[in-house]
């Protein structure tokens, strides 16, 4: 089982304040998290996490972040923008294929620029010229286990470059001027084992010992990127990052420290593992159908999570309003005109009537983030539920003039 971060009585509550559906966010356990993960990294004196803005681009959100004193992961130019307009100087752009003005509006705010590609050298020296630190992304290729378990296959992933071209790309930077580097990789996504930033802290440190002895740079910085996951599952159990923190330190003393590298700083661009499980989409249950199976229709959709449509994803549902109903096998289902419109399927719930509360857990993290407008369903709202035990709105929910704002003059008036 997972259990909420609020109460049936407080939800109640909020849901009578708040049109249903909307995605309610803890501001309590946002705090803990962050504080959690600048102690488990605090023996590194240049620690600082970096968090993925696209993960939860809310304004709120974000500053909660900067006051636990994390900077900010953008990956476009309106992620800039944003972080930008909210005061963040320690900033990190990650993008791919990027467009000249992007990299231009990057250097112009001051933020870290982090190469995905061997060729982007030229073009960022050409188009916005080269910063004095520059990042470059790593990708290995082949498959990443741990273990027996494959992880994921960095080589079928378009980001990142081969070590040759990372070699070759800071002999050249070097020669242009540049006088700090990063190095960055991820090379698994949402890994729910606490042996997954140690393995791949490991290969980094040793890769920075071959950059020394081969270009003579020393790295000012490793970003470990994302890929800390969250239990999805209600059976499995959630990473440790005091644990973390401690097995990276171990292997930070191993290898980098016998090398004269111990002044490098570890870097985090984590979104999932921060946000995750600190949100909930809250969706009230309009009808019930029976055919082939049970239906229970929601007043959320796709529009408002799509992990489980996009990937099948598991998200754990609770019955706030009977939570001790007799247990029933049902589709809980979205309005869509789309069959793959489902929260969950063949899913055993405590029995669920017209009118009540269900939330879907850990939607804190590429929830919001990933809705769209399909069927004209509106995105909804983003509520905070503050420490103090109030419900502030912090994104009101979508009006139809707003999807209606970019079609004004084209054969479509006001």
């Amino acid at each position: 089982m997972k259990i909420p971060f609020i109460s049936q009585e407080e939800l109640s509550k909020i849901a009578a304040e708040f049109p249903t559906p909307f995605h309610l966010y803890d501001e309590k356990g946002i705090r803990e998290k962050a504080r959690a993960l600048n102690q488990a990294f605090s023996w590194n004196k240049g620690f600082k996490e970096y968090f993925a803005v696209k993960a939860t681009p809310n304004p709120t959100i974000l500053k909660i972040l900067q006051e636990e004193n994390c900077g900010v992961d953008c990956a476009t130019e309106v992620e800039l923008l944003m972080s930008h307009k909210l005061g963040f100087t320690d900033i990190m752009f990650s993008s791919n294929n990027t467009p000249a003005e992007e990299y231009r509006y990057a250097r112009q705010i001051g933020a870290i620029i982090n190469l995905d590609a061997y060729e982007d050298i030229a073009f960022l020296k050409e188009n916005a010229g080269l910063p004095e630190t520059i990042s470059l992304r790593y990708n290995p290729g082949g498959i990443f286990a741990l273990g027996t378990d494959i992880m994921d296959h960095p080589e079928e992933s378009k980001f990142g470059m081969t070590k040759t071209q990372l070699m070759q790309g800071f002999k050249e930077l070097k020669a242009a001027g540049v006088k700090e580097f990063g190095l960055h990789a991820l090379l698994a996504s949402n890994t729910v084992t606490n042996d997954y930033y140690p393995t791949l802290a490991g290969e980094l440190f040793e890769l920075a010992v071959e950059v020394k002895e081969e270009t003579g740079i020393e790295l000012s910085f490793i970003n470990l990127s994302g890929g800390i996951g969250v239990n999805y599952l209600p059976d499995q159990e959630a990473n440790d990052i005091a644990l973390i923190g401690q097995k990276v330190h171990q292997v930070f003393d191993a290898v980098l420290q016998p090398a004269g590298l111990g002044q490098i700083k570890i870097f985090t661009e984590l979104g999932r593992f921060m946000l995750a499980p600190h949100g909930l989409l809250v969706t009230r249950v309009h009808h019930r159908k029976k055919t082939y199976r049970d239906y229970v229709g929601v007043d959320a959709s796709a529009v408002n999570l799509l992990r489980p449509a996009m990937y099948g994803s598991y998200h754990h549902i609770t019955n706030m309003t009977n939570p001790q109903g007799e247990p029933e096998i049902v589709d809980v289902v979205g309005s869509l005109c789309e069959n793959n419109d489902k929260f969950a399927a063949g899913r055993e719930l405590p029995h669920v009537r017209v009118g009540d509360l269900l939330v879907i857990h850990d939607t804190g993290a590429h929830g919001f983030s990933m809705g769209y407008q399909y069927n004209g369903r509106l995105r909804s709202a983003e509520i905070l539920y503050q420490t103090n035990g109030q419900a502030k709105m912090i994104r009101r929910a979508e009006k139809p003039e707003d999807y209606f704002a970019t079609l004004y003059g084209f054969n479509f008036e006001k």
